[in-house]
């Protein structure tokens, strides 16, 4: 997520922007639209995932479910997050990720490797904020943290992650569209989208998204009694 150019010559905000980003990302207008698609794009991935099981004709799983987040869960590790920042990426519960490190020994060798992969590099160390730590504020702002909470989520203090906000507006821009975003969907969560008021549903909490849908219950670290479901 950060400004660097691809090899078009255009950043990830002109992309998002699309013909017109050149001249308007270098103003606030600008950097709203293209924050705006930027979180957009962040909180459609769920339903993407889901879409494409959908596409192979057959039920989401938990199976698959928990795969696609321990994957998430790794990627963030190998980008040196922690393990808070980790749950958030992961949309589980720390002890959620605890548990995984406990009862899957594959999952908790490839956890070991991606942090040992993340320290190789120095990335665990170097104390730069990065597009990483970024995506874990938008995460849990959008899922109804306040900025302080978030930025402690993603390894940032408060001053720290308040100077990043003074001396870079492309940051604001995306906290402020994060935030936009959250309070539409309160609302459309309210209103069921219909203009009825909807039954109240168990609000999201900074470490991950509790919504429910139906899947098929054959993964055992999910299963309530840690057993395989037939």
């Amino acid at each position: 997520m950060s400004g660097a150019p691809d090899r078009s010559g255009k950043t990830v905000y002109e992309h998002m922007a699309g013909r017109s980003a050149p001249a308007g990302t270098r103003g606030s207008a600008g950097r709203a639209e293209s924050a705006a698609r930027v979180v957009a794009w962040l909180a459609a991935r769920d339903e993407a995932e889901q879409a494409l099981r959908e596409a192979l004709g057959r039920p989401p799983s938990q199976r698959d479910d928990t795969v696609a987040r321990m994957a998430e869960a790794l990627r963030a590790a190998a980008q040196g997050l922690e393990e808070p920042a980790i749950a958030v990426v992961a949309g589980v519960p720390e002890r959620m990720l605890r548990g995984w490190t406990e009862q899957d020994p594959a999952f908790a060798a490839a956890l070991r490797a991606a942090r040992a992969l993340a320290a190789g590099h120095g990335l665990a160390a170097d104390g730069c904020a990065t597009p990483a730590m970024l995506r874990v504020v938008l995460d849990a702002v959008g899922r109804g943290a306040s900025w302080p909470v978030a930025g402690r989520l993603a390894g940032f203090s408060v001053r720290r992650f308040n100077r990043l906000r003074r001396t870079t507006p492309g940051v604001e821009a995306l906290l402020e569209a994060a935030q936009r975003m959250r309070s539409r969907t309160a609302r459309e969560a309210r209103t069921g989208r219909g203009g009825r008021v909807a039954h109240p549903v168990e609000s999201k909490a900074a470490a991950g998204d509790r919504r429910y849908r139906l899947v098929q219950l054959d993964d055992p670290l999910l299963s309530p009694t840690g057993e395989r479901s037939h």
